[in-house]
C-alpha cells in the first residue's frame, strides 16, 4: 500500500535554527540543470557568502516573521527535500525589478523542490501552506515571476491557479528574453 506525500512529509515554516539545512538545499536549488532561469543568484555567489548572510536569511523568513516566510518540506529523515519564500509586498514601494507595487501582495520566490520528489504533489502541499499564510495575513493577491523558457514551473504555477497578468520583466543582459509575471487573486 502506498502512502502520499502528505502522509510521508511535514510542510512547515522554517525555523531560525535551521540555517544549515536551508543553505544546503538553496545551493542544491542553484546547481539544479533549470537554475540559470529559475533563480536570480548562482550557486557560485550563495557558496561564497558567510554563514552571517545564511543566519540573517534565515531569520527574516523563519516561524514567526511578518514581512516574509519561508515554507519547507521535510522528509521522513528530517532533511529539507522542497522550499519557497513569499515576501510581503506593500503599496506604495518598489519591487526587486524597479516595479511600484500597487497593492498589498505576496511575492513567491525560491521555489524548488528536489528532483526525485518531483510530481509527487509535495510542491502543491508547499503552495497551498504558503497561501494560506498569505490569506491569512490579508494579502489581496499573490504573485510570481517565471523565465518564458520554463514550461514545466509555467504549466505547475497554471495548475495552482495562477494566471499571467501582462506584466514582463526583462532580463539584465539578456534583452531578447523576459519573465512573465503570474498572478492569484484572493478568492
Amino acid at each position: 500500500m502506498s502512502t502520499s506525500a502528505e502522509e510521508r512529509y511535514v510542510v512547515r515554516s522554517l525555523r531560525a535554527g535551521e540555517w544549515p539545512a536551508m543553505r544546503e538545499l538553496r545551493l542544491a536549488a542553484l546547481r539544479d540543470p533549470v537554475a540559470r532561469i529559475a533563480f536570480l543568484e548562482t550557486y557560485e555567489q550563495a557558496v561564497a557568502r558567510p554563514e552571517s548572510f545564511w543566519r540573517e536569511r534565515a531569520a527574516r523568513a523563519a516561524e514567526g516573521a511578518a514581512g516574509a516566510q519561508q515554507i519547507v518540506a521535510e522528509g521522513p529523515d528530517g532533511a529539507l527535500v522542497g522550499t519557497l519564500t513569499v515576501l510581503v509586498e506593500e503599496p506604495g514601494t518598489t519591487d526587486w525589478a524597479g516595479f511600484a507595487v500597487e497593492r498589498r501582495q505576496g511575492h513567491v520566490v525560491g521555489v524548488y523542490m528536489r528532483p526525485e520528489l518531483r510530481g509527487c504533489g509535495l510542491t502543491e502541499l508547499l503552495f497551498d501552506e504558503a497561501l494560506q499564510w498569505c490569506w491569512a495575513r490579508g494579502l489581496e493577491r499573490v504573485r510570481l515571476i517565471v523565465h518564458e523558457e520554463n514550461g514545466r514551473a509555467q504549466a505547475f504555477y497554471r495548475k495552482m491557479g495562477f494566471e499571467p497578468s501582462g506584466v514582463t520583466v526583462p532580463l539584465a543582459g539578456r534583452p531578447e528574453a523576459c519573465e512573465r509575471e503570474l498572478v492569484l487573486e484572493r478568492g
